[in-house]
């Protein structure tokens, strides 16, 4: 099915999400802070991030911040986990924020809307039928001196 990616500093919160994800079908990936997140991010490219908000290192709202740097990531829906309340005032960078401790049914509603939705996005979109010239290609000799 999908690959979810999440982040926690909490070895039993992963667990748990865990439990719930691959009850679906999803392939889960793990990392322990957000440094992490973001080069797992990037070499996988997740359908969807799951993360805490306070880890030691790059918290959730930094690896929103830095996610939203590199157009490859900035497409994929992050879903905050907090014991606490988000700041009123904050702009909200993340797709949807869950309150710990996580009721399982809103975050299976949660994770199947998110997932669905970003797979019939991903389906709809059209790939160009000629592909691009690739750099490597050879010049024609009529370019040289």
């Amino acid at each position: 099915m999908s690959t979810v990616l999440l982040v926690d500093d909490e070895p039993d919160n992963l667990w748990v999400l865990q439990l719930l994800l691959e009850e679906h079908g999803h392939h889960v990936l793990f990392a322990e802070d957000g440094d992490v997140a973001l080069r797992k991010a990037a070499r996988h490219v997740p359908e969807l991030i799951v993360t805490d908000w306070e880890m030691p290192g790059m918290n959730g709202v930094e690896l929103c911040e830095r996610l939203k740097l590199y157009p490859a990531l900035a497409q994929i829906p992050v879903v905050m986990v907090s014991a606490r309340a988000p700041p009123e005032g904050e702009v909200k960078i993340w797709n949807a924020f869950l309150r710990k401790p996580i009721d399982p049914d809103s975050f299976d509603a949660t994770m199947s809307s998110f997932l669905a939705k970003r797979l019939r996005d991903l389906s709809r979109r059209s790939f160009p039928s000629d592909r691009a010239m690739s750099r490597w290609q050879p010049i024609c000799s009529k370019c040289w001196p």
